[in-house]
């Protein structure tokens, strides 16, 4: 415990440094503002926001696109209560009593309810990761090749569980992603696959581009759409701070949802989404008056408040630890990561503690700054509401192609993430999610690379994944979720639970 305090002590000295805390106060604010506008969540503000960090130092880098991230979850958390339109799946069930209780006049009572309970969970996760993080770490370095394959295996298999909708569409989605990250050249044989004799794919098909267009530019066109370019009429927000009584109904949901959120982050494709979710169902099954929820109940809002951001925090567990994204917006982590010239995994923690505690720290400096900055601005973001998105898009579509652009000066780049921005727009169409083809193009280079060490090391036996005993236990966990896949049963009930 006391190496632990002092880990924290030591993340503290590196996030309190003058531009580490500027860098952390403008992730907050441009991931809030940017998370305010309907249909932009975190993940589409932290692909729109990754050009912004290519110049930073790495620390900085990676502590703004943190405060990016939970600033995008906070935002989204306003709409929903405003307008009942949530800025990302997990502020879905925020949408249910926030929005009832903004009708009935208590918009700034659940505005605020909201702010605190993800400041509590998020200070209550950092902890957990600070705790967490070094055993996790400590047991990657007996991983071997034939171990990460399985808890890739692992990490896949679960994207496709807890994707919304058709599980069949979830492996498809996977498989493209797959496909995508094999474009270019083969470091094994030095043959060039699926690039068309286009000069530019030889070194294969660059992340900035994919992810602002499936995220960034088909949220636009989407939003565009639905909008027709109008802004919206927000509910009025009168009295701010939450009575006595509420703190009272609130505080235990709070509590239960952080610990749900902490737990189920930490799995593979899980995150904000299934622990919001979750935290809801539990709070109506343990409520005196279920009947209540859906009415304006304060628990509500606080139990999948923080739930959702404890499990986005907790997500960041297998990133740093394993190397390994357990959603999409770690995905996306990890591509910052990458750019910067940083493997993620267990030799961060060793090698590099300024920047893994400096993180993790950041995190605690970074949810009181939400609190501090967003409370007072519950005004502004409600004037920014009303302002005709036929105005902001075209600001947002420009930030874009110049940050694409800035990659490597060439236009390829910007025609790339114009024709993923199309891909994405019909993939939303066609109710595909894109999140699990993002894990699935992340995951793919390591997961071949490690595939082909283990065939090299073991001359080709297969058998080297059941005999060793952790890539046994996770491929075991692996055919679990698959079966749990296969049953008709459980395909029902998760496509129905997403629908509702």
């Amino acid at each position: 415990m006391m190496d632990v305090l002092a880990n924290l002590w030591l993340g503290l000295g590196v996030s309190v440094e003058p531009m580490n805390l500027v860098y952390c106060f403008l992730g907050a604010l441009i991931g809030t503002l940017i998370g305010v506008l309907p249909g932009l969540g975190p993940t589409a503000t932290v692909a729109l926001l990754l050009p912004i960090t290519f110049y930073l130092p790495p620390v900085g880098a990676l502590i703004m696109l943190a405060g990016i991230f939970y600033g995008a979850q906070y935002g989204g958390s306003t709409t929903a209560i405003l307008v009942k339109l949530p800025g990302e799946s997990s502020s879905v069930m925020t949408c249910l009593d926030g929005n009832a209780m903004a009708r009935q006049g208590r918009g700034g009572v659940a505005l605020a309810t909201a702010a605190l309970s993800s400041l509590f969970a998020g200070c209550a996760t950092t902890l957990v990761i600070a705790l967490a993080g070094p055993p996790l770490a400590g047991m990657a370095l007996a991983f071997g090749p034939s171990e990460y394959v399985a808890l890739m295996l692992v990490g896949l298999i679960g994207a496709v569980t807890l994707a919304h909708g058709s599980v069949v569409k979830a492996v498809a989605m996977i498989l493209v992603g797959l496909l995508l990250s094999m474009v270019g050249t083969d470091v094994n044989s030095g043959q060039m696959r699926f690039t068309f004799d286009i000069p530019q794919l030889y070194d294969g098909l660059d992340f900035v581009p994919l992810a602002m267009g499936l995220f960034g530019l088909a949220d636009i066109i989407i939003n565009l759409e639905e909008t027709e370019g109008r802004g919206i009429d927000p509910s009025p927000v009168h009295r701010l701070w939450p009575s006595l009584q509420d703190f009272k109904d609130a505080w235990p949901a709070a509590v239960r949802g952080t610990a749900l959120g902490a737990l189920l982050g930490i799995l593979p494709g899980g995150g904000a989404t299934l622990s919001a979710f979750s935290s809801y169902a539990l709070e109506k099954k343990v409520a005196r008056d279920p009947s209540a929820f859906g009415k304006g109940a304060i628990q509500g809002v606080a139990g999948p408040e923080a739930a959702n951001n404890a499990g986005a925090q907790a997500s960041f567990i297998p990133m740093l630890s394993l190397g390994i994204p357990s959603n999409a917006v770690m995905a996306l982590m990890v591509g910052a990561m990458m750019i910067h010239g940083i493997t993620p995994g267990p030799q961060i923690m060793t090698k590099q503690p300024d920047l893994f505690w400096g993180m993790i720290a950041s995190m605690l400096v970074g949810n009181v700054m939400l609190v501090v900055l967003n409370l007072p601005l519950i005004g502004l973001w409600v004037r920014l509401l009303r302002v005709p998105y036929a105005y902001l898009f075209p600001a947002i579509l420009v930030f874009c192609c110049i940050g694409t652009y800035s990659l490597k000066n060439d236009v390829f780049d910007v025609l790339l993430m114009a024709g993923f921005g199309v891909f994405g727009y019909v993939l939303k169409k066609l109710e595909c999610e894109p999140a699990p083809l993002l894990l699935g193009f992340v995951l793919g280079p390591l997961l071949e690379e490690n595939l082909s060490r283990a065939m090299l090391l073991s001359q080709g036996d297969l058998t080297v994944f059941v005999t060793r005993p952790i890539s046994a236990g996770l491929m075991a966990v692996a055919v679990g979720l698959l079966a749990l896949i296969l049953l008709p049963a459980f395909r029902r009930q998760r496509e129905v639970a997403f629908k509702e």
